[in-house]
């Protein structure tokens, strides 16, 4: 007989995994070695702590199994997504899946490496071990092999544990602590023994014996990875596109901004438009193939997002730290995102030709605002430098609306044209809205000036969305690369100011 539990479990944990787009995975402890990581090491990973770690550190799954731990993560807000806990308890909306308890007993103890290397998940006494058996069902569900790095693991007891954990909710004496910290190293040992050959390649960060990696050697190996330039208030905003590829379902949106905000964006993209308004009554009753219904109306409809849905956004990328705005292609759903509280605008280029409607924006809207310039020309471009003079920001975007953009037609110089009219406008910030596979019509856009790009994504293959077939997959590791090949291309262009490099030598001067 199935577990109801466990499927829904699973289910959770392949939603949460198909957020990041790398193969690695940390485990958290709370030992005072995690107070010397660089938290940028986190970003774009699947993060597994243990108790209240999510205190510590950006954690996406918690497993916990003392009764002390849910008020200790009541005082600084739940902050996983998913709880694998010995009991039920109220995470405030976040999910809590129960799990069996298997204490450590004497006579439990010969028992333990043989339930880990069993596929149902227990809560054990020994955190890390479901921890790590969470990761072999994450490592199964990728169908390819895990680096999993074990951090605040420090195994010793006069050490203590991290100075960000301010207050204590255990009431565990320093003795049964000492006892409890010092048999884990045992078990982990053994664990590492069990794991060869298997899905999970484990590397223990510390200075012990077995430490494949030291603290810094994990600061200086993987933050390099995340291409941070000198000034990040100064890098190339990369907006992952959304258009409507959630298809009106909030579970399928957050899993989309999450996994855009761990593979590197600085900014994800909606839509909204009036449908009634927006599309003609024959466009509406003409027959389409979607899953919610049978006519392009039943298909549009759904893919609208409510005022609370906008809500929901504000608040998940406040809470991850990314920026959102959205494409408002009518006066009503202009209306409509003023309500909500939306500053930057995006005007798409499926719009260009009504310009009473972007008259309408560029007279009251004195935000920012984001204008694509596909299917237009010279004429459209004296038109908005005329119109839109009053807005904070106007981010001029080089774009053709072929989906997808042969490289012939990606016409980057444009952007370079835009570059120099930000010299006359000083609200102008040239950009690239790509429609082209891959990245290297991006990169070129950078060094051509670029200080935004939009890219599209989606969650997966359907065959009857709209445009889909340009977007990028977010279950794959595709849009993390594009962002990466971004970050290396700021890298490569460098400062415009021209001077000696402390890498440069010549073997004739000294």
């Amino acid at each position: 007989m199935t577990n109801p539990m466990m499927e829904n479990f699973s289910t959770q944990l392949e939603n949460i995994a198909s957020i990041y787009g790398t193969d690695n995975i940390f485990i958290v402890g709370k030992g005072p070695s995690i107070d010397e990581i660089n938290p940028k090491v986190f970003s774009g990973s699947l993060v597994i702590g243990i108790n209240d770690a999510e205190r510590i550190a950006p954690v996406d799954i918690s497993v916990l199994h003392a009764p002390w731990v849910p008020q200790a993560l009541a005082e600084s807000g739940f902050r996983s997504q998913l709880y694998v806990s010995a009991f039920p308890f109220d995470a405030k909306g976040k999910a809590v899946s129960v799990a069996p308890y298997v204490p450590l007993t004497q006579s439990s103890s010969d028992l333990i490496m043989q339930r880990f290397m069993s596929d149902e998940i227990v809560v054990e006494d020994i955190l890390f071990l479901t921890a790590l058996k969470i990761a072999k069902k994450v490592a199964a569900f990728r169908k390819r092999p895990q680096t999993v790095y074990m951090v605040g693991f420090d195994f010793d007891p006069s050490r203590g544990q991290s100075i960000q954990i301010k207050r204590s909710f255990s009431n565990e004496s320093s003795e049964e602590a000492a006892i409890r910290i010092s048999i884990q190293e045992f078990y982990f040992l053994n664990t590492l023994y069990f794991l060869q050959g298997s899905s999970l390649n484990v590397k223990h960060v510390g200075g012990r014996n077995f430490s494949l990696l030291t603290v810094q050697e994990l600061n200086d190996s993987l933050v390099q990875h995340h291409h941070l330039s000198s000034s990040d208030t100064e890098r190339v905003k990369v907006v992952a596109e959304l258009t409507t590829n959630h298809f009106g379902d909030r579970s399928r949106l957050e899993r989309m901004i999450r996994a855009s905000k761990a593979a590197g964006a600085d900014m994800v993209k909606l839509q909204k438009r009036d449908v009634k308004e927006f599309y003609t009554v024959e466009q509406l009753s003409a027959p389409y193939v979607s899953p919610f219904g049978t006519t392009f109306a039943d298909y549009r409809y759904q893919l609208e997002l409510s005022a609370d849905d906008f809500e929901f956004v504000d608040r998940l990328c406040n809470e991850l730290g990314i920026t959102w705005f959205a494409s408002v292609l009518d006066q009503a759903s202009y209306m409509f995102m003023q309500e909500v509280g939306l500053g930057l605008v995006k005007l798409p280029s499926t719009i260009s030709e009504h310009t009473d409607y972007l008259k309408y924006v560029a007279n009251n809207h004195k935000g920012g605002v984001v204008l694509s310039t596909g299917m237009t020309d010279a004429q459209y471009e004296k038109f908005v430098l005329e119109n839109f003079s009053a807005c904070s920001e106007l981010y001029l975007l080089q774009c053709n609306s072929a989906y997808p953009t042969p490289l012939h037609d990606c016409n980057i110089a444009v952007v370079r044209h835009y570059y120099e009219l930000s010299k006359k406008h000083s609200n102008i910030v040239p950009g690239y809205s790509s429609h082209d596979f891959g990245w290297k019509a991006s990169a070129l856009a950078v060094a051509a000036g670029a200080k935004m790009l939009e890219k599209h994504v989606k969650l997966g293959n359907t065959d009857w969305a709209h445009f889909d077939a340009v977007a990028v997959d977010l279950t794959t590791s595709a849009f993390k690369e594009y962002v990466d090949q971004i970050r290396d291309t700021e890298i490569i262009l460098g400062s415009e100011e021209k001077k000696v490099n402390s890498s440069e030598h010549h073997k004739y001067f000294k």
